[in-house]
């Protein structure tokens, strides 16, 4: 929510320019009960956007794993917000079909970076996803954010965070986290300015780098509750995920991922939410400060 007014977090030229745009059309929203699937929708509906909300548990059932369920899905669609599936494959078989359904764009959730992540196992989905979108006739964007700050409150991070232990194999790794409204914003402006995006990669971050740990003091500061960072190998940060219930594959796939961060390839701040929205990134202490107000570490 913006700061001073409560209102929908985008500038208000943005406002002007989505509203009533593409009001005919029907944007089908993937992961729509994910953590940027129902942002993107929301924002979407408020714009007066049809949305057709698409996942496992939605009305409309999507599920990458039954290609049964991708035809009803796309029939009547301008525009798809794609999350990469699960495991690489599927999206070029499903990008295809788009193309036979009429559908005019895509956008693309990716990863920060995702060219440069070399022969590591990480995010193998999420570069065959961009493979499909790229070499399609589609008008596609990719979206490419780094590491969401909401990591620490929803999902990944959150546990730990109110255990008071953050432990991970991220000793001296510095993250621009973006903010996840920054990223729902950018999908919501792309998606409704036709033509304007297409055949662009924005690679998406906060504006300043931080370490895991001064993230854990700043969310400890805000919260008023001790929250230590612990640095971990690789190694121990699989056999913590697995513990924690994820199968070895995933919690491999995720540890590959700070591995790959050590190499700093993620760590330079980038401007792409300036450009994509006209303003600068919200910060991690803004993320952070809103955060604590809602009570979510309370413990």
């Amino acid at each position: 929510m913006d700061r001073r007014s409560g209102s929908l977090p985008m500038e208000s030229s943005n406002r002007d320019r989505l509203n009533g745009v593409m009001s005919n059309d029907t944007a089908l929203v993937l992961g729509a009960t994910g953590k940027t699937g129902r942002r993107v929708a929301a924002r979407l509906r408020m714009h007066r956007v049809p949305v057709r909300a698409a996942s496992r548990s939605s009305r409309t059932p999507f599920d990458w794993s039954d290609p049964t369920t991708w035809d009803p899905a796309l029939r009547g669609v301008a525009a798809v917000y794609m999350v990469a599936p699960g495991t690489p494959g599927p999206a070029h078989e499903f990008v295809a079909r788009a193309e036979s359904a009429g559908v005019k764009r895509v956008v693309l959730l990716s990863g920060r970076g995702a060219d440069t992540w070399g022969d590591t196992t990480f995010g193998l989905e999420m570069r065959d996803a961009e493979s499909a979108v790229r070499s399609s006739a589609l008008e596609w964007t990719v979206l490419r954010p780094n590491n969401f700050a909401q990591n620490f409150s929803e999902e990944l991070w959150y546990a730990p965070v109110l255990a008071g232990e953050l432990a991970l194999p991220a000793d001296g790794v510095c993250e621009p986290f973006i903010d996840i409204e920054d990223v729902a914003d950018a999908a919501a402006a792309v998606l409704t300015q036709p033509g304007q995006h297409a055949g662009k990669i924005y690679e998406l971050s906060g504006p300043r780098a931080i370490t895991f740990s001064e993230a854990a003091e700043l969310i400890s500061l805000a919260a008023q509750i001790p929250v230590d960072y612990r640095s971990i190998s690789p190694s121990e940060y699989t056999e913590v995920l697995v513990r924690e219930g994820l199968t070895e594959q995933d919690a491999h796939h995720i540890a590959e991922m700070f591995v790959m961060m050590q190499r700093g390839v993620l760590a330079d701040p980038t401007d792409g939410v300036t450009t994509v929205l006209g303003r600068p990134a919200r910060t991690f202490e803004d993320y952070v400060l809103r955060s604590a107000a809602t009570g979510v570490w309370r413990r």
